[in-house]
């Protein structure tokens, strides 16, 4: 009888260079984690080391939380050297700043989302394990249906004349906003959980680099 196949491991790799963040990140990612399916967590100070610890455990690394300000890197350099290194890794930005255009440009890049880290840490914990959850393998060959949960495929024009680039399920979760469904709603309707959803309408209103669904409402009407 052939043995079952070991599960693939997951980790996720944290880099900041404030070991009190990387600890309370790493903490509140494993509080109520437990089994085989709770990712690792792996930690690094600088973009050197995170660079160096992406190449030894890429196949098992499912995203990765990058700090635009380490020691060794400048505004978007890290971003677009790790991207330059490793173009399919998946990568949450991580600012002090809550800069929309900042933010931008990071989608722009390539981050797959950008998290203020001025903001409830549990809030921002709770978004990545919804991202660490899903998607495809993040060095598989990716289809063109699990490709439309993390590329661009519409570009929105807002009254001030901004393009702003957004994924399949951004853009189906802004159309929800835009004719007044609630998050019960939408999660009803996309089958996921209220709380994931109101992590996804967070993400969202920080594309647009605004705070409420009135003033994203505004930016676009």
């Amino acid at each position: 009888m052939t043995p079952a196949a070991r599960p693939r491991s997951r980790q996720i790799l944290i880099v900041d260079d404030h070991e009190l963040v990387r600890l309370g990140m790493s903490t509140l990612l494993g509080a109520g984690a437990s089994g085989a399916g709770a990712p690792a967590v792996l930690e690094a100070g600088s973009l050197s080391q995170a660079l160096a610890l992406y190449a030894a455990h890429k196949s098992s690394i499912d995203l990765v939380l990058l700090d635009l300000h380490l020691p060794d890197t400048h505004g978007l350099s890290g971003l677009r050297s790790f991207l330059a290194c490793h173009p399919c890794a998946r990568i949450v930005a991580l600012s002090g700043d809550n800069d929309p255009g900042l933010m931008r440009e990071a989608m722009r890049v390539g981050a797959l989302a950008f998290l203020s880290k001025s903001g409830r840490m549990a809030e921002v914990v709770d978004f990545v394990r919804t991202l660490a959850g899903q998607g495809p393998e993040p060095h598989a060959s990716s289809t063109i249906e699990d490709d439309s949960e993390t590329l661009a495929t519409r570009i929105v024009q807002t009254r001030d004349g901004e393009s702003v680039h957004l994924t399949q399920r951004q853009s189906a979760l802004l159309d929800d906003l835009l004719t007044g469904l609630s998050n019960r709603e939408i999660a009803t309707r996309m089958g996921l959980a209220e709380g994931t959803v109101k992590n996804h309408v967070s993400a969202l209103l920080l594309v647009f680099g605004v705070r409420s669904r009135a003033q994203l409402i505004s930016r676009l009407r």
